[in-house]
């Protein structure tokens, strides 16, 4: 069954949402604060986001912000104005989708249906590796359901890493498939850059993933 987490302060509009949608066996949680939705959003898992954006403790543009720093789930705005400014604003911003009030119920969980399909699609692009996962498509990773904020060759040589998890990787073997276009040739070039990669590592999970080998390389480790 499916969980949809809805964020709307409107008793009404929520009521009318949560009767669609319980009547399609969608399980709903609801909840009528930004703040409230955002912790909820980091304890339990989701699999579709509802989200209005007038909300009376911030705006639902403010959640989404937030939102972004650490989940990537399926997003649907609901909102009183439908200006396109405002529809590309909460588009860019990285939601779904986008319904001006008043809407059809039944409209919207139809959307919320498209959302779960093009999110199992999109998983299907999705590696994962037990803390890690790794949307290549998106060229987007997360560890620990963070998702990273990595430079172009952060990602690079994480990519590699874990494209082959517990493999040990030569020096020179990630500067021939990483810095190939790059000016940069020293090998303290990927020394430097596991440094940074493995402190934003641990800033989520102490745990050192990213193994040193002395005179042979690194590797990544799942354990």
């Amino acid at each position: 069954m499916s969980r949809i987490l809805l964020v709307e302060d409107e008793a009404a509009i929520a009521d009318a949402i949560v009767y669609a949608l319980q009547t399609e066996a969608f399980e709903v949680t609801r909840t009528g604060l930004g703040r409230e939705a955002l912790h909820l959003l980091q304890s339990e898992k989701f699999d579709v986001l509802i989200l209005d954006v007038g909300l009376p403790d911030q705006t639902g543009f403010d959640v989404c912000r937030e939102l972004r720093k650490f989940s990537q789930i399926p997003l649907i705005f609901l909102t009183a104005r439908g200006s396109e400014i405002d529809r590309v604003l909460g588009l860019e911003m990285g939601a779904d989708d986008y319904m001006v009030k008043p809407f059809s119920p039944r409209e919207l969980v139809a959307r919320v249906r498209v959302c779960l399909r093009r999110n199992a699609v999109l998983e299907k692009t999705v590696s994962t590796y037990s803390k890690f996962k790794h949307d290549q498509q998106g060229q987007r990773i997360e560890y620990c359901s963070h998702v990273l904020s990595l430079t172009r060759y952060e990602y690079l040589l994480l990519s590699v890493l874990l494209s082959r998890p517990g493999a040990v990787f030569s020096r020179a073997k990630l500067m021939q498939d990483i810095w190939v276009d790059a000016l940069e040739t020293a090998d303290r070039t990927v020394d430097t850059h596991i440094k940074t990669l493995r402190a934003k590592l641990r800033a989520i999970d102490p745990a050192d993933v990213l193994q040193t080998h002395r005179g042979m390389g690194y590797s990544v480790s799942l354990n």
